[in-house]
């Protein structure tokens, strides 16, 4: 995972605790005064939400604690690998877009932030600039050209 990714989830998990979790703990308290907790919606809502929470804080802490934090600016080389900043090129579109190829935890692709995991990175991976690749699709393969690889 990258620095940034890492803090991301860390700031998600300090929300969690510090504000959902007592937010939750006060909804449930307010609709246990509302009585009847067979029949009150309020109630079941709101644990349910507190369950969710407290998985989600729990799935975020053993991420955290097991992560290993890879700097990209401390990598070079002309291939493609973790952190690597790809710019493609769609050879049927022309279009063309560029990604890091991040950890599975920290991708956002409206971010340009790919999955290591992905077919398109699994494609990228070790290719070089100029390479051509292709990825499977649900509508078919797409092959893109590789116009540039960085780390930054």
């Amino acid at each position: 995972m990258t620095a940034p990714g890492l803090a991301r989830l860390e700031a998600e998990l300090r929300q969690l605790k510090s504000e959902e979790r007592p937010s939750i703990i006060r909804a449930i308290a307010e609709a246990r005064s509302h009585g009847d907790l067979s029949e009150n919606a309020e109630y079941h809502a709101a644990r349910e939400r507190q369950s969710f929470i407290e998985g989600r804080i729990q799935e975020l802490e053993e991420i955290v604690g097991a992560v290993e934090v890879i700097d990209p600016a401390s990598l070079s080389g002309s291939s493609v690998m973790f952190g690597a900043h790809v710019s493609l090129v769609d050879e049927e579109t022309d279009k063309e877009a560029t990604y890091q190829i991040v950890g599975v935890y920290e991708a956002d692709i409206k971010q340009g932030l790919l999955s290591v995991s992905s077919p398109l990175a699994k494609s990228l991976i070790g290719k070089k600039k100029g390479d051509s690749v292709s990825v499977p699709a649900p509508g078919g393969d797409r092959t893109y050209e590789i116009l540039e690889v960085k780390y930054a």
